[in-house]
C-alpha cells in the first residue's frame, strides 16, 4: 500500500531538510532541555511521560578554560506529545506515504537543542509514578473525601517503574538510577518507543484501502420499532453479545425506563461508564420525571476514580440515592433492576452482564448481558441490591452466584460434580472462559478434575496461572488465548452436569481479587434456545486456528493452526453468526 514507518537514520535530504524546518517551526519552542549537572537538583519527570536521555561531549576548543572542563555531560529531554502528534506525516514521494514518529524527529535534531555539544548517544526512557491510592483507613471516616484527597497526589506519587530502551548502555543506565534515586527494582527493559498506545492515532494516508470493513452491531427484531420493552422481556429472555450486538439494546431500556409512567424504580451498579455517559443521562431524566433512582458508585474503579466521583457528585444534585463503596471491598458486578408496577403488583426486570455500563467500551470490548423476568434471578438480583444498600441479610442465594456469599462454593461444587460423574466413568467435562485465571484454590481444583479424567478447555486471554498438558497433573486440560479486533471480556463457564449441562456468565475472573475482595455476580443461562447460542458461540471460539494462541508450560503462545482445517476467525465468525441469526 506504499506506507512506510522510518526513522532518522533513513531519511532522504528532502525529508531532512523537510523535517528541520518542521522542527523549527512547531517542535523546538516547545523543548525545556534539561542538563543533568547535579545530583542535589533532580528534574521532576511526569507520569508514563516519554523522555530521551541524552549523552553529550563538548565541542573542541583552543581554550584552557575549555580543558578544564568535564568531558561528557548528560541531559533530558521531553517529547512534546502533549504539543505534537506521535506520529508525523511527510510529503509524499513517488507515490509513497512516509510516517515517522516524533521521537526520532527530535533525535534527529538534538543538535540544534545543545549546539555547544556533540550529540555521542541518546535512549528513549518513561517513569511510572505508584498510581495506588494509599488509605490509611478505609473503615472509617468519610471514604469519599479520603479518596479524593489522595487522587490529588496520584501524579506525584513515586517512582516505580522506569521503563527504557534496553540496548541503553549499562554505565549510561547506572548513571541515570543513581541521579534519578531509583534502584534496579525499578527497572523494565523495552525497546526504542514505548507508550504503544498510541498507536491507536496512527495515520492512514491511504484512508479506506487500509480500514477494516466496520461491523455494524446487530439488531434484535423483537426489540426494535419502539416497541414496548417490558412486554417483550415478559415474553421471554434476550441474550447479548456485544459488541455483535448493539448496546443501544441498553440504552433504550434505560430510556423507556425513564419515561414510562409504570416505572417506579431503577437500580444500577456504577464501575467505568463512557465520558459522555448516556447510561447517566437516562439515569437524571428517571430522577426528574419522579422515579428512585438508586446508584452504587464504586469510587475504588482505579483510573476512573475522579471521574466516578464527578458523575456521582452530578447525580446526587438531581436527588439520585448515591451509594458509595464498602470498606476493605470492590462492587464490581453489572447489574440493572427495573420495578415497575402493572396493576395491582409490582414486577422486576433485570440486566445482568458480564461488561461495565459503558457505551463506549461495548463497542470494543467482548461481553455477554441478559434482559429477564425470570423470578428466580430477579428476586436474587434485589437481593444482591439490599446488600448494596448496607443491608444484612440472611439469604442463599440458589441461582445467582455471588462473590461473598456462594460463588467459590458454588464453583467448587460444580467441578467436583464433573470429578465425582468421570470417576464413575460418565462424561465429564468443562469450558471455562475468563480474562484471567489466577487464584490458587481453583487452580487446585481444576488440577484436581484434570487428574479425575475431566475434560477442560479452557480459552483465558490474559493472565494464566495453570499450566495445562502436564502429564499425570493436567493433561486432560488445554487452553487457549484470543487476542483479535475486539478485547475478548466476557467471563463463561459450562460444566457438562450429567447430561444437564449448566451454563453461566459472570463479571468475575477466577482471581483471589474476585472471589475474596469483590461482590461479584454470576447468572445462570435457564432458557434452552439462549444456552445453544451460548453453546455456538464458545465452539466458534474453540476452533478459531486464525487468532488463537496455544496456551502451554514453555510459554511459546504459538497460534493455533492446522492445514486440514478450513480458516475460522472466531470474532469475525461469531459477527456473522448473529447476523445470520437476527435476520
Amino acid at each position: 500500500f506504499g506506507v512506510h514507518l522510518i526513522d532518522e537514520t533513513n531519511l532522504t535530504k528532502k525529508q531532512t531538510q523537510y523535517l528541520s524546518d518542521y522542527f523549527d517551526v512547531n517542535i523546538l519552542l516547545h523543548l525545556q532541555p534539561m542538563l543533568l549537572a547535579s545530583q542535589r537538583i533532580q528534574p521532576f519527570l511526569q507520569n508514563d511521560q516519554l523522555y530521551l536521555a541524552v549523552k553529550l561531549a563538548y565541542k573542541s576548543s583552543k581554550s584552557s578554560a575549555t580543558k578544564k572542563r568535564v568531558l561528557h555531560s548528560y541531559a533530558i529531554v521531553k517529547i512534546p506529545t502533549h504539543y505534537q502528534p506521535r506520529f508525523l506525516q511527510l510529503p509524499v514521494e513517488n507515490g509513497n506515504h512516509y510516517i515517522i514518529f516524533l521521537d526520532d524527529v527530535v533525535r534527529a535534531f538534538l543538535y540544534k537543542i545543545f549546539p555547544g555539544f556533540n550529540i555521542i548517544s541518546s535512549f528513549s526512557f518513561k517513569i511510572t509514578r505508584d498510581a495506588e491510592l494509599y488509605i490509611e483507613d478505609e473503615f472509617q471516616g468519610n471514604l469519599l473525601q479520603k479518596i479524593t484527597k489522595s487522587l490529588n497526589k496520584r501524579e506525584v506519587g513515586a517512582p516505580c517503574r522506569f521503563t527504557y530502551d534496553s540496548s541503553m548502555p549499562k554505565p549510561f543506565l547506572k548513571f541515570l538510577l543513581n541521579f534519578l534515586g531509583l534502584s534496579k527494582n525499578d527497572l523494565f527493559p523495552g525497546g526504542k518507543y514505548h507508550n504503544f498506545s498510541d498507536f491507536f492515532s496512527f495515520p492512514n494516508p491511504t484512508k479506506r484501502a487500509l480500514v477494516l470493513d466496520k461491523l455494524v452491531p446487530n439488531k434484535i427484531k423483537e426489540l426494535e420499532g419502539g416497541v414496548n420493552l417490558f412486554d417483550e422481556i415478559s415474553r421471554r429472555e434476550f441474550l447479548f453479545n456485544f459488541p455483535y450486538h448493539s448496546y443501544d439494546h441498553v440504552l433504550n431500556l434505560l430510556k423507556q425506563s425513564a419515561e414510562d409512567p409504570l416505572v417506579t424504580t431503577i437500580k444500577i451498579t456504577q464501575y467505568r461508564v463512557a465520558k459522555k455517559s448516556e447510561v447517566i443521562k437516562y439515569l437524571l431524566r428517571a430522577a426528574n420525571n419522579g422515579k428512585e433512582v438508586v446508584v452504587f458508585v464504586e469510587l475504588k474503579a482505579r483510573f476512573d476514580e475522579e471521574q466516578n466521583i464527578k458523575f456521582a457528585q452530578q447525580m446526587e444534585k438531581a436527588g439520585i440515592n448515591v451509594l458509595y463503596s464498602f470498606p476493605g471491598l470492590k462492587v464490581h458486578s453489572k447489574i440493572l433492576q427495573i420495578t415497575r408496577k402493572e396493576g395491582k403488583r409490582f414486577k422486576n426486570y433485570s440486566y445482568l452482564g458480564t461488561g461495565n455500563f459503558n457505551e463506549s467500551t461495548a463497542r470494543i470490548y467482548s461481553d455477554i448481558g441478559l434482559f429477564t423476568a425470570d423470578t428466580r434471578l430477579t428476586e436474587e438480583v434485589e437481593k444482591v441490591f439490599q446488600v448494596l444498600a448496607g443491608k444484612k441479610i440472611n439469604y442463599n442465594f440458589k441461582h445467582l452466584l455471588v462473590a461473598q456469599f456462594n460463588m467459590r462454593k458454588d464453583f467448587t461444587k460444580l467441578i467436583d460434580n464433573e470429578i465425582a460423574n468421570a470417576k464413575k466413568g460418565k462424561e465429564a467435562r468443562m469450558v471455562i472462559k475468563m480474562n484471567s485465571l489466577e487464584d490458587k484454590k481453583m487452580i487446585d481444583k481444576l488440577y484436581e478434575a484434570s487428574q479425575a479424567g475431566v475434560k477442560i478447555e479452557m480459552i483465558i486471554r490474559g493472565i494464566c496461572c495453570l499450566i495445562p498438558g502436564i502429564k499425570d497433573l493436567s493433561e486432560n486440560i488445554s487452553a487457549i488465548s484470543i487476542v483479535d479486533l475486539y478485547l475478548e471480556h466476557s467471563r463463561i463457564f459450562i460444566f457438562h452436569n450429567g447430561g444437564k449441562t449448566k451454563y453461566y456468565a459472570s463479571s468475575a475472573d477466577w482471581m483471589r481479587r474476585n472471589l475474596n475482595r469483590r461482590i461479584e455476580v454470576a447468572f445462570p443461562i435457564y432458557d434452552k434456545n439462549l444456552q445453544k447460542i451460548m453453546k455456538d458461540i464458545i465452539n466458534i471460539q474453540l476452533s478459531d486456528n486464525i487468532k488463537a494462541r496455544i496456551l502451554d508450560k514453555s510459554l511459546s503462545n504459538k497460534y493455533k493452526t492446522t492445514k486440514a482445517e478450513k480458516p475460522i476467525q472466531a470474532q469475525i465468525a461469531t459477527y456473522t453468526y448473529f447476523k445470520l441469526k437476527e435476520g
